[in-house]
């Protein structure tokens, strides 16, 4: 137990800090395209083309932040491996919390009152967590059901990611949704994969659980991006930390057998519910409120990239998207109205000369 929730905690530690380095790379992006005024980020229906998402990848900060991010996606494996799926995936997605914090210093973000006291919800629940946990259950289920989850995040990846392409700029929060979902599935392949312990590859080559796991973890790394370029950072950061958590820990318990110990079911319930509560809190009122800076901080220069962050994912982080109007008078989501809180710390021609 105490192996598994120290491995948890540093993915969720890698993941927070290369959320906060991608997030610096994607705003330099961002500035770059905005520059250009070029209207080839978008597509036709208003969300991001695949180009502009690829963009995002070209900086240092942001190759170094993806590099952590598959750092924390093997220790996030082995500790869905090690620990009730309710666990692993509650402190992982706790990474938001790390991301909160260091971007006081890397992105110059002063947290408010609401976003400390969130943080603090969310270390007080997983403490209850921790307390309540069981043994993990056995991860054996018949092959059968490996097929199935590699139906549904071939559903729900390829299905989702066509529908959010359809919807253009209103699909922020669903994409956020579907890639926590994806990141879900992920956790829950990774629990069930065969031939992992002990290893034997020709067991693993055969288990459709293995695709599971590639598709859904590729598809949510590119949705969540897309959700961070076309709409706003928190709601879709919000919308990842339920799919990623409430789901697995379900399937956790009623498919795998995860339990808590005897009598502290509902100190487990309780802090499942709070953490997840505390961690939508965290990203929610993180959300700036626009101001009549704020407008003219967009109008002169644009960083609406989840700059403020990309809080939760195990995936890449957002590309260049602007705050306000999007690129070819594409019709922007209400997050895209808004300056992120570390450009109005800044002075704008400090930005308007970058």
């Amino acid at each position: 137990m105490i192996i598994g929730l120290l491995t948890a905690v540093a993915a969720s530690a890698c993941y927070g800090t290369g959320s906060v380095l991608q997030a610096v790379g994607s705003r330099k992006s961002a500035r770059q395209e905005a520059a250009k005024a070029s209207t080839a980020g978008v597509t036709q229906h208003g969300g991001p083309s695949l180009s502009s998402t690829a963009k995002a990848a070209v900086t240092w900060e942001f190759m170094v932040g993806t590099v952590l991010d598959f750092i924390g996606f093997g220790l996030g494996a082995l500790a869905a491996r090690l620990l009730p799926l309710f666990l692993s995936q509650t402190v992982i997605s706790a990474n938001l919390v790390i991301t909160a914090v260091l971007s006081i210093k890397l992105l110059g973000i002063r947290l408010s009152k609401a976003e400390w006291g969130s943080i603090g919800v969310v270390c007080s629940a997983l403490v209850l967590l921790a307390t309540a946990a069981g043994p993990e259950g056995s991860g054996h289920t018949p092959i059968a059901t490996h097929w199935w989850l590699l139906a549904a995040s071939v559903l729900l990846m390829g299905g989702g990611t066509l529908i959010v392409r359809l919807m253009g700029g209103r699909a922020a929060i669903l994409a956020g949704l579907l890639s926590g979902l994806g990141f879900g599935a992920l956790g829950v392949g990774v629990r069930v994969l065969n031939g992992a312990d002990p290893f034997h590859l020709p067991s693993m080559l055969a288990d459709p659980a293995l695709y599971a796991i590639l598709v859904a973890g590729l598809g949510g790394m590119y949705l969540h991006t897309v959700a961070l370029q076309i709409g706003s950072v928190n709601g879709a950061t919000a919308a990842l930390v339920v799919g990623e958590t409430v789901v697995p820990g379900i399937l956790g318990v009623l498919w795998l057998g995860d339990s808590s110990r005897p009598g502290f079911a509902w100190v487990a319930v309780l802090g499942f519910v709070v953490a997840v509560a505390g961690a939508v809190a965290v990203a929610w009122f993180g959300e700036p409120e626009p101001d009549g800076s704020d407008a003219a901080m967009a109008s002169g220069a644009r960083s609406g990239t989840g700059a403020e962050r990309k809080m939760g994912s195990p995936g890449a982080g957002s590309a260049g998207a602007a705050d306000g109007a999007l690129p070819g008078g594409a019709v922007p989501s209400p997050g895209h109205e808004q300056a992120p809180r570390a450009a109005r710390d800044e002075q704008p021609s400090a930005e308007l000369s970058q």
